[in-house]
């Protein structure tokens, strides 16, 4: 990996964005983070990058990160584009300011930032951005009604953009992931999981320092499961 490389990573302080950035950084990329709880402006610290402490729901925000990327390393070469947690409720009981809620956590999240660094990456002719969304983006589940819808509108977003930006060699994939160590553990969803397991947070950084590599030059648009084989035949 060259040593000039840069990734960003939104929503990065914690769970999965964190340990993207850990593995991007064990790749030989520089990284800046962007976490609401200061923990992004800790870990980037820890790995030689910069950090900002925002909100990935602020224009303002996000373009203080690239901006800071661009004036240290005059490049940006991947985005991974992490998120919080939007409102869980009935279906019926999530109210207008709920679902717009959710539009913010778990479609604009990507939107946003993507506007700012595609130009960027467009005038590299080369770049790579990498959506963490759900392995229940297609089969929605009644637990997570927001991320379900909206991540189901990320994967239409993503075709979108791989069709207007892959003759110039941006590419955008996102990631589905299952049952995570990131998240609470009980044995009923573990058991739900063929391979009987919770996934790593690790393994999920790792599926996303793939699409980051120029092994991956040739995938884009794509939604890659990473579940434990838990949604093999949807």
């Amino acid at each position: 990996m060259s040593a000039g490389k840069v990734a960003v990573i939104t929503a990065g302080g914690s769970g999965m964005g964190a340990a993207a950035a850990r593995r991007l950084a064990a790749d030989g990329f520089h990284v800046a983070i962007l976490s609401s709880s200061g923990k992004g402006e800790a870990l980037a610290q820890e790995l030689g990058g910069i950090g900002i402490t925002g909100s990935n729901q602020s224009n303002d925000d996000i373009k203080r990160l690239v901006d800071g990327a661009m004036k240290k390393w005059g490049r940006i070469d991947a985005l991974v584009n992490s998120a919080g947690h939007g409102p869980r409720a009935p279906v019926l009981e999530l109210t207008d300011e709920q679902w717009h809620t959710g539009m913010d956590v778990y479609l604009m999240n990507v939107i946003r930032p993507t506007r700012l660094v595609t130009p960027i990456m467009q005038a590299q002719k080369a770049g790579s951005i990498i959506n963490i969304s759900t392995a229940w983006a297609f089969e929605p589940s009644a637990m997570f009604p927001t991320s379900a819808v909206f991540r189901a509108g990320l994967a239409s977003y993503t075709k979108l953009f791989a069709d207007a930006f892959a003759a110039s060699n941006v590419r955008m994939n996102n990631v589905l992931p299952g049952w995570i160590d990131s998240l609470p553990a009980t044995e009923e969803r573990r058991a739900s999981v063929p391979m009987q397991r919770y996934g790593k947070s690790e393994e999920i950084a790792a599926t996303i320092a793939f699409l980051a590599s120029a092994g991956a030059g040739y995938i884009t648009g794509q939604n890659i499961r990473v579940d434990g084989g838990m949604t093999r035949s949807v």
